[in-house]
């Protein structure tokens, strides 16, 4: 089966419709939702009622730190964060509201486990931004790939079996067989807000019969994205850095 892995849309409907068009037209069989399907971005509401829909026809949908922060008040968030959040929850309605809470933090499937952030302690949000991360994460899960999201920048992990994790740094729709002497762990990237420099909306496409992966950005209209964003009176940071995949 071919699975679609998206994460991190933070309510951009722009690039989160870009991304499934791309899915769809790759082949992707099955969907997966890492999380942080709102904050920051313009469209929550749209957001969490799209992918309420995916999960009524089979998609994966896991729970990401800001889903969880938007019937948490007093989650602990920087300031541009917090203020996009407060107002997010004025915009949500209620079955938006009870979907997001009710979201799991992982899903196991086959040989894959998908997670939001780092799977030794998925509720503390840890991030992994480096091979010594991906160790506590892969050592702390049995599977022998898996999908995380929450750093906003793609990248590949591997742990051989003397131990050793290596990071590698993905090249967009360039197959990488994930060898099956190895276990791997998938940091997919962002749909709504890249960071790694790249302003394209980045997500995965994973074969579970071929055991073949590949990243995969999609150009989508940022400038529409970032317009709504200046227009319902969010901070202009978060619509100035989608142009700049920061």
């Amino acid at each position: 089966m071919r699975l679609a892995i998206l994460s991190d849309i933070h309510a951009n409907r722009e690039a989160f419709e870009a991304v499934l068009a791309a899915a769809a037209a790759a082949g992707a069989e099955r969907l997966v939702l890492l999380g942080d399907i709102v904050g920051y971005g313009a469209d929550p509401e749209w957001c969490a009622e799209r992918a309420r829909a995916l999960a009524a026809e089979g998609a994966v949908v896991l729970q990401g730190n800001h889903d969880e922060a938007v019937g948490k008040p007093g989650a602990t968030m920087n300031a541009t964060a917090a203020f996009a959040l407060e107002w997010t929850r004025r915009q949500l309605g209620a079955e938006a509201r009870a979907f997001l809470a009710s979201l799991p933090l992982s899903a196991r499937e086959g040989e894959c486990l998908f997670v939001h952030a780092d799977a030794s302690a998925p509720a503390s949000w840890n991030y992994v931004l480096d091979a010594a991360d991906a160790g506590a994460h892969l050592a702390a899960c049995e599977a022998r790939v898996s999908f995380c999201g929450h750093v906003h920048r793609p990248a590949l992990y591997s742990l051989a079996g003397a131990g050793k994790v290596t990071h590698f740094r993905p090249v967009s729709q360039t197959p990488v067989p994930l060898l099956p002497q190895r276990r791997w762990l998938a940091v997919v990237g962002s749909v709504g807000q890249p960071r790694d420099g790249n302003p394209a909306a980045a997500f995965c496409l994973y074969d579970t019969e071929s055991a073949e992966l590949q990243f995969r950005r999609v150009a989508y209209d940022v400038e529409t994205a970032a317009e709504k964003i200046r227009a319902a009176g969010l901070p202009a940071s978060l619509a100035d850095r989608l142009a700049e995949g920061r």
